[in-house]
């Protein structure tokens, strides 16, 4: 009697599914390149994006200007956290002042704010100013709308259970209040630091000496596309690592929720 020899279920990795495609299209992009379809000065061919990556990584030039786009968005979100949470909490704790700051506030936000940089340019010169204060400005508001949104959201219920503990205003905000909006402002700081980055592209071209926004001017200059697609990776990284650590934060903030499920 001969054993039946079952059959082996080869079953992809659930990662290498997720990168199937992008590992196709490089190898599409670099057999272009080689072949002369992509011509360099159109775009670079992944090889040598790879090669400037690591020149640029050895020489140093790479991390001294990634410390400085990184200060310049530290910096602008740190002033967009601390203004859109003081106006979060004064429009949403009071009807007086919602009245107050949330009309001004929906006006300033229908404006397009990449807009302003001739008027920042006008008001703070062509220093760091206009690029710290464009990437504030664009951060205030989702942190604003976000933390206005889960102030008003809490259950009337925990505040009146507060009330029947005899907790005052000021305990009632920091122990019901702020902990039922707490959701509601990591996914407004998660919007922030999107627009953030963004905003630093932007800010990144007025006339700046330093930067990843500064790398990429220069090599627009001397058409070096591979350096250009270096500084874009280098940008998307940094959102994604961003947004990474937000949700982290998340993660272990939110834990006391019962309705805060970790996926697998």
């Amino acid at each position: 009697m001969s054993a039946t020899i079952k059959p082996v279920n080869f079953r992809i990795p659930v990662w290498a599914q997720r990168f199937a495609t992008t590992v196709a299209l490089l190898l599409a992009w670099e057999a272009a390149s080689k072949a002369g379809l992509i011509p360099a000065r159109i775009l670079a061919a992944p090889s040598a994006v790879a090669g400037t990556f690591w020149d640029m990584l050895a020489s140093g030039e790479l991390e001294s200007n990634l410390l400085v786009s990184l200060g310049r968005v530290l910096t602008g979100l740190s002033i967009a956290i601390v203004t859109g949470s003081s106006l979060a909490l004064i429009a949403g704790l009071s009807r007086t002042g919602e009245m107050a700051v949330d009309a001004p506030m929906q006006m300033l936000r229908t404006m397009p704010f990449l807009a302003l940089v001739p008027l920042f340019i006008l008001w703070f010169g062509i220093g760091e100013t206009p690029k710290i204060a464009l990437i504030a400005l664009g951060g205030t508001f989702p942190i604003y709308l976000n933390l206005f949104s889960g102030i008003r959201a809490v259950d009337k219920k925990l505040v009146e259970a507060g009330n029947c503990f005899g907790l005052n205003n000021a305990a009632l905000i920091k122990h019901v209040i702020l902990p039922g909006a707490l959701p509601s402002f990591l996914v407004g700081l998660r919007y922030a630091l999107g627009i953030s980055w963004l905003s630093l592209v932007v800010a990144e071209q007025v006339n700046a000496t330093a930067g990843i926004g500064y790398l990429i001017n220069n090599a627009r200059d001397y058409m070096r596309t591979d350096i250009i697609v270096v500084c874009l990776l280098i940008y998307s990284v940094l959102g994604l690592t961003t947004d990474f650590i937000v949700r982290t934060l998340e993660r272990f903030a939110l834990a006391w929720r019962p309705s805060f499920i970790n996926v697998t």
